[in-house]
């Protein structure tokens, strides 16, 4: 029994052991917090501060009740707050009162190109991890998007470094608002989930510092993320859980991380390596302690009972596990005991809303001719809707973000809700994809079993879509194994399920024809010129069919934007040009910086849909790009201005996006990369003025042989553009 009394601000803990009343022991809260953890560690035993290292359960670490610390409460995110599972296992608790809102995957939110979606996408996860009492959110997720073929792209903010960093950032302030410890994955190269466990990456430091870690580095520097995970990979030929150069070297020296690293779960893999190369916290280690004699199973962890053996045999001392001890107390201060924590709110209607705004902002249309979009109800009297995925619950599966949504409404009822009387909304299947709907125990409770033959389909669709006015195909991919899914890559470019071939069937049949994309990923579309009106879908959450028909209706005008590039043939993509995908033993990134729309440029070859595009209702003039000055110092500052005015009948929002060029530089550099944005919203016929400001951060690229960031003097280009291929003016100046 423990009595926990408060006096003169310090916290005053009262063991009771088998009636007998131990001695009070004291946390001097009056202090700062660095020196409260200091006493908090000179008062553990080395027991205690093992077993605060590694897990007790599936999702919790032990605190000190006998120093009234608290335990660590962890949560799989980044999309919503995992339902229960069981304390020692992975099936469902099967709670009541766990189902979360769903909130849209992070290939949405980063579409959005709107810092404030991040942060209100943050602080409404954040909340929702706080009532349920969760202290650490397993996310978000920053790696690159390589290839179009990874299985979790879904999960991660796609192919540019700077778009990433800039969108992280105020997602980790708004769930570290709520009180909440944002742990942003996998650190680092974690780009493929085919041997995801074994797998070394052979990469230049050069790529390294330039594509691969600029967003974990602005999630540690500008979003002060108080915990980091670890990948399952290797880097260097060493486990990067426990990787000396990216741990300790880059993270803790370089970039000065004071938080937590945690383990992926599974993701530790040797005790001498976790202790010495910056690994806090063990979780979900694969061993079978019970089998070896050991009284709980979590004892034999890496970071347990032989970390333990190693201390008492004299082999290791305890300078390393009291650091471990002082980022794991430093997590609790900064959540757990901070008095000041905010309570946070659950599967709120004010939540779901805000899922739906993020969404609505984050749809991409990708093409639209020939006026099929918006849909005209006045006009539109018979609406054909075709599609597995019109109907197909998208938040249950996929890996770890499985979801057990409050509800989730499918693109078909959104429509349907959309429309109401006003038109004939008739839904025909089309293809059968994946009719299972459960995943670790999440269940759907949908019945997607399908008698019926491939042909069937086809012909009842064909049918139906003759006699339409408007047809949507809602397709895609799903979470399923080997399509957006954690552990399992997928296997080739285009749709599943020969969806590309009734699309180009139906676009024969009916003009008037809407292809919907459901996915966290580029897919192939040999039917691009068949289709007049394409839309990226994603993966959007708990009020995705409602965002969605806002869209497609006109209720809402679309303003998302590509953050990836989406090729035309696999071959078009370096990772599988020139680079290898997936890597068996090793995989050698052996396309370098040239990543996505950097490599389609430095080769001249044409995307499908190029990185930073997106259409929209009303339409966009820029005028000149002006400069501040001409000629720039060394530290680079330059001011960057351009006039957009919406010359469309209906309010809208643009994107605008600045390049840098380097025009020669002694290494070879991209045509242009990335250096701002902004999201302007117009009213028909406003203009408003643009500007960027930006530092010799812009102008730099990685110098490997010297270790360090190089701006070059001489001549540079500041390009604005629509997207990356649509280059609306360009202004040079000079760096002395």
């Amino acid at each position: 029994m423990i009595k926990k009394l408060i006096t003169l601000g310090v916290l005053c803990i009262v063991a009771t052991v088998n009636g007998q009343q131990k001695l009070p022991v004291y946390l001097d809260n009056s202090k700062p917090v660095e020196e409260r953890i200091e006493d908090a560690v000179s008062k553990m035993t080395v027991e205690e501060k093992i077993a605060m290292i590694h897990a007790q359960s599936k999702f919790s670490s032990p605190g000190v009740p006998r120093l009234g610390i608290p335990e660590n409460w962890m949560t799989d995110g980044p999309h919503g707050i995992r339902s229960e599972v069981l304390w020692d296992e992975w099936d469902q608790a099967g709670w009541n009162n766990d189902s979360c809102i769903a909130f849209p995957a992070l290939t949405a939110l980063s579409a959005t190109w709107n810092r404030e979606m991040s942060a209100l996408y943050g602080k409404s996860i954040g909340e929702e991890a706080r009532y349920r009492n969760k202290n650490v959110l397993l996310g978000p997720g920053v790696n690159i998007y390589r290839s179009p073929l990874n299985g979790r792209n879904f999960e991660y903010m796609g192919e540019d470094p700077f778009l990433a960093g800039q969108m992280v950032v105020p997602y980790i302030k708004g769930v570290q608002g709520s009180g909440v410890a944002a742990c942003v994955k996998h650190f680092a190269l974690n780009n493929q989930e085919t041997n995801r466990h074994t797998v070394n990456v052979n990469v230049d430091d050069r790529a390294l510092y330039e594509i691969y870690l600029p967003a974990f580095k602005a999630a540690v520097q500008e979003g002060d993320a108080w915990a980091i995970m670890g990948s399952y990979n290797k880097y260097r030929n060493q486990y990067n859980c426990h990787n000396e150069y990216l741990l300790q070297d880059i993270l803790r020296k370089e970039w000065g991380f004071n938080g937590v690293v945690v383990a992926d779960w599974g993701g530790a893999n040797d005790t001498k390596q976790a202790i010495f190369n910056g690994l806090d916290m063990e979780f979900g280690t694969w061993t079978d302690g019970l089998s070896k004699g050991e009284k709980n199973v979590y004892d034999r962890y890496y970071l347990a009972n032989p970390y333990l053996r190693m201390i008492q045999s004299g082999e290791v001392g305890t300078k390393e596990l009291d650091e471990k001890v002082r980022n794991i107390m430093r997590l609790a201060y900064r959540t757990t005991m901070n008095p000041n924590r905010p309570y946070g709110s659950f599967g709120t209607q004010e939540h779901a809303l805000a899922g739906r705004k993020i969404a609505e902002e984050g749809i991409v249309l990708l093409k639209n001719t020939g006026n099929v979009l918006p849909v005209d109800v006045n006009k539109s009297k018979k609406i054909v809707v075709i599609g597995e995925n019109a109907i197909k619950m998208m938040t249950v599966g996929g890996g770890s973000s499985s979801l057990k949504a409050k509800y989730e409404v499918s693109p078909l009822d959104g429509i349907k809700n959309r429309v109401g009387k006003d038109a004939e909304v008739v839904y025909v299947r089309g293809y059968v994809g994946d009719a299972s709907g459960d995943y670790n125990g999440v269940v759907s409770g949908q019945n997607l079993k399908e008698t019926r033959s491939a042909a069937e389909l086809k012909a009842e669709a064909l049918n139906a879509a003759k006699g339409a006015d408007v047809v949507i195909f809602v397709g895609g991919l799903n979470k399923s194994d080997f399509q957006d899914s954690e552990g399992r890559d997928r296997k080739e470019l285009d749709l599943p399920y020969n969806q590309s071939d009734l699309i180009s069937a139906l676009a024969k049949v009916n003009k008037n024809l809407v292809f919907v994309n459901i996915s966290g990923n580029a897919v192939a579309m040999p039917f691009v010129t068949q289709v007049p009106s394409i839309v990226q879908g994603w993966y959007l959450g708990t009020e995705a069919g409602n965002a969605l028909a806002a869209v497609l209706f006109g209720d809402v005008n679309p303003s998302g934007k590509l953050t990836f590039s989406f090729p035309v043939k696999l071959s078009d993509n370096p990772a599988h040009s020139v680079g290898e995908f997936p890597g068996t033993k090793d995989v050698n990134y052996t396309e370098g910086i040239f990543v996505g729309y950097r490599w389609h440029e430095n080769k001249k070859i044409k995307p499908l849909f190029p990185f930073g595009h997106g259409l929209s209702y009303t339409t966009f003039k820029y005028g000149a790009v002006t400069l501040d000055k001409k000629q720039v110092t060394k530290d680079g500052k330059v001011t960057v201005s351009v006039k957009v005015k919406n010359t469309g009948k209906r309010e809208g929002a643009e994107i605008v996006q600045l390049y840098i060029a380097d025009v020669k530089s002694s290494l070879p550099r991209p045509v242009k990369e990335l250096k701002g944005f902004e999201k302007v919203n117009l009213k028909a016929g406003e203009e408003k003025t643009v500007t960027f400001t930006i530092d010799k951060t812009a102008l730099s690229f990685f110098d490997d042989k010297k270790h360090e960031w190089v701006a070059e003097p001489g001549d540079f280009q500041a390009i604005i553009g629509a997207s990356s291929q649509d280059v609306k003016g360009t202004a040079t100046f000079t760096l002395k």
